[in-house]
Parts: structure tokens; C-alpha cells; sequence
């Protein structure tokens, strides 16, 4: 009798622990989902982890310093199962703070199929980033190619005079993603008006 009893009392208890586990499971799931964007907005913020801005920067008349030249060196890379050829035309380029530079960026697609690529840039040193100024970039937009399709893109960017002394070489990596199935619909529109 005692042994029926002490199930009986257990049993309310287990439920009352799995209902807390599965609330626990839920509640993880959606922290971690939430924990990019809120990743992203840190390091938009903070400058941290070598993001560059997204968005075309303006040039204004900024007194170029002659006194120091900065190196940056460009790397390119495509992501697992981005079947493009993606390259510099330009591996580095000596840069004045405050001059606008010109580089360019070769692409193809071998591939048998059209495809949509994003470009995700990032800088090395992390706090360098803050410095640089896009004026016009590829990575600012989806860059839709059509199967053996070659293009070259250009980038204009300036380095802020602001950047630290002791910065004088950084890289700017771009990374190609193959983005077709987000934007597909959008990419079937632009296709088809070309």
C-alpha cells in the first residue's frame, strides 16, 4: 500500500518535470534563432568581428594624408557547394587615407544552372573595419548569374584619415554564398525583364 501510494504522488511530479523541460527546449530554440540578428546588431554597433557596412557610403571632399600608405590585400573565397570561379583582379593595393581606390572582382558561373550569389565581407584587423568606406560595392546587392556566365565587379572604397596609426596593412575578405533558393522569385523576375 505505501509502495502505490508513493507512485501515485511521483507521478504528478514527473509530469510537472517534463512540461519545465519541454517549455526549457522551446525557450532555447528561440534564443538561439534570435541570437544572429542580435549578433549581427552587436557587431554593427560595436564594430567587433570585422564587419563592414552594408550600405554605399558617400564621399565627400576628404583630405587625403600623403604621409601614410596602407596595404590592403583582398582575399576571395566561395562557400561549401558555391560552384563559382570568384577571384581579385587586384591582390593588394596601396592605398593613401582619404584617396578612393578602384578594385574589381572576376566572376563565372560553370555551373549548368543560374544561380544567385551574396557577398559577405569581412576585415582583418576586426577594428579596421570602422575605417573602411564603401562608395559603390557588388556586395551591396544580389549578384544573379546565368549558367557559363562571366562578370566583373567592381568596388570603390576609401580609408577614413581617422584609422589609428598603428594600422597599416589589413585584408578585406569576401566570401560568395550561393543564395538562389532565398531569391529565386526575385531572380525569375529579373532574369526575365533582361
Amino acid at each position: 500500500m505505501q509502495l502505490e501510494s508513493q507512485n501515485k504522488n511521483q507521478q504528478p511530479e514527473h509530469g510537472k518535470t517534463v512540461a519545465k523541460l519541454v517549455v526549457l527546449v522551446f525557450v532555447m530554440f528561440g534564443f538561439g534563432f534570435a541570437l544572429v540578428p542580435l549578433y549581427d546588431v552587436f557587431c554593427d554597433i560595436t564594430g567587433i568581428n570585422g564587419k563592414t557596412s552594408d550600405q554605399a557610403a558617400v564621399y565627400e571632399a576628404v583630405d587625403v594624408d600623403e604621409s601614410r600608405t596602407i596595404m590592403v590585400e583582398f582575399i576571395t573565397r566561395t562557400n561549401t557547394g558555391m560552384p563559382w570561379e570568384f577571384e581579385a583582379q587586384t591582390r593588394r593595393v596601396d592605398v593613401h587615407p582619404g584617396e578612393m581606390a578602384e578594385v574589381a572582382f572576376y566572376v563565372r558561373n560553370p555551373a549548368g544552372r543560374d544561380i544567385v550569389a551574396q557577398a559577405i565581407p569581412s576585415v582583418t584587423p576586426g577594428n579596421a573595419a570602422l575605417y573602411v568606406n564603401k562608395t559603390e560595392c557588388f556586395c551591396f546587392q544580389h549578384q544573379p548569374l546565368k549558367a557559363g556566365e562571366e562578370a566583373v565587379m567592381p568596388m570603390k572604397f576609401y580609408i577614413d584619415p581617422q584609422l589609428p596609426d598603428d594600422i597599416s596593412f589589413f585584408t578585406l575578405q569576401y566570401t560568395l554564398y550561393d543564395i538562389s533558393a532565398k531569391a529565386q522569385p526575385v531572380v525569375d523576375v529579373a532574369m526575365n525583364n533582361s
